[in-house]
């Protein structure tokens, strides 16, 4: 009687093991490599695929070849972008000093006098100004309490001028990586969907597309935010005969996608009307930029995204504020794609009938709910 060779057991083998290791030891360096840039990536990823007709427009209807067409877009994003921010930001040690100086004036001497200021306010002023009054005599008790600090006040200035400085810095390489997205965007984008058949089937292809849709949402909001936030300032600034009234409005939409945003404009812009002796001017240019332009973020940017993502206004609004608490500025965008991916997988997973073997209940075939 022939001998049945013996099937070896294949639960295990040491080479597949040492191979799987290896390939884990592999993907984790390429992280390691990879991590100090990822943010930056991420933001050439998204400025890239937001303006992707834009350079489709130039390479195929303008008939640019691929190399120039990235040439251009990047240098577009650099004079739209980081130009304006570059000049913004404080760049040399003088600024950093002349900020320094100003914390350390304030903390010792405390902040100017605002009771002429504020008594020549129409209506208000007496009674802000007796309130202005016991606050400053607070105010001075703080500051002496405050004095022992000034160097961790001024350490945590120089913090926050050094993060500026390193954001300017990511902007500037995603913008020089931005180049490279768009001359190779094709080919990528097929390499990513294709991983995401790998993982998902069809869905994932779907879902990709539907991130991608999110993302555009997104960049779409911040630039609709930014140009009326821009055009309202500068409007309202011209109204009330504040001096370069069309700059200060392309400064406060470029910086109306930070956190301060607008703000950050208009309202020295009304102070300096109340120096200036224009107290009705300066009154209205504070309930215009409050009412006015602040609310402006609080409408646009969630309909604009929610078109754009197909999601709820309410998941919109969660997922980009959500989103910038948790990652930052570029929570901005991660926070509605991750609610969008979640929302649509929600959706389709309810909308499909139940599994085989299971009735409408939710209960096996034959048997019933009671049992």
């Amino acid at each position: 009687m022939a001998r049945i060779p013996e099937t070896p057991d294949d639960s295990f083998r040491p080479a597949q093991l040492i191979g799987a290791l290896a390939l884990l030891a592999l993907l984790a360096g390429c992280l390691l490599v990879v991590r100090p840039f990822l943010s930056a990536l991420l933001w050439a990823a998204i400025l890239s695929y937001s303006t992707w007709p834009a350079y489709r427009l130039l390479r195929d209807r303008l008939g640019l070849s691929a190399n120039l067409a990235a040439v251009v877009m990047v240098g577009a994003m650099f004079l739209v972008l980081g130009l304006p921010l570059l000049f913004a930001a404080p760049t040399s040690g003088a600024d950093v000093e002349n900020l320094r100086q100003m914390v350390r004036r304030a903390t010792e001497g405390g902040l100017p006098s605002l009771s002429g200021l504020v008594g020549a306010i129409p209506v208000l002023g007496p009674w802000l100004q007796g309130h202005v009054n016991r606050l400053g005599t607070d105010l001075s008790g703080i500051f002496q309490t405050l004095q022992p600090y000034i160097g961790s006040v001024a350490q945590l200035l120089l913090s926050g001028v050094l993060g500026i400085l390193s954001g300017l810095a990511e902007l500037l390489i995603a913008i020089l990586l931005a180049f490279f997205f768009f001359r190779d965007g094709a080919k990528l984008a097929d390499a990513v969907q294709r991983m995401a058949e790998r993982i998902a089937g069809a869905r994932g292809r779907h879902l990709v597309l539907l991130a991608g849709d999110v993302t555009q949402g997104v960049v779409y909001g911040l630039l609709g935010t930014a140009v009326a936030q821009g055009v309202m300032t500068g409007f309202g600034l011209w109204l009330v005969g504040v001096p370069q009234p069309v700059l200060l409005g392309v400064v406060a939409g470029c910086i109306s996608i930070l956190p301060v945003g607008a703000p950050v404009v208009w309202i020295p812009a009304a102070v300096w009307l109340f120096v200036e002796g224009r107290p009705w001017a300066g009154g209205f240019m504070l309930l215009y930029g409050a009412g006015g332009i602040s609310s402006v973020d609080n409408f646009i940017r969630p309909w604009l995204i929610a078109r754009g993502a197909d999601l709820p206004l309410l998941l919109t609004l969660l997922g980009a504020l959500g989103g910038a608490f948790a990652f930052g500025l570029l929570g901005l965008f991660l926070g509605p794609v991750l609610l969008a991916v979640g929302f649509t997988i929600l959706k389709e997973w309810l909308g499909q009938p139940p599994a085989a073997g299971m009735d409408q209940s939710g209960s096996p075939k034959g048997v019933s709910p009671e049992a």
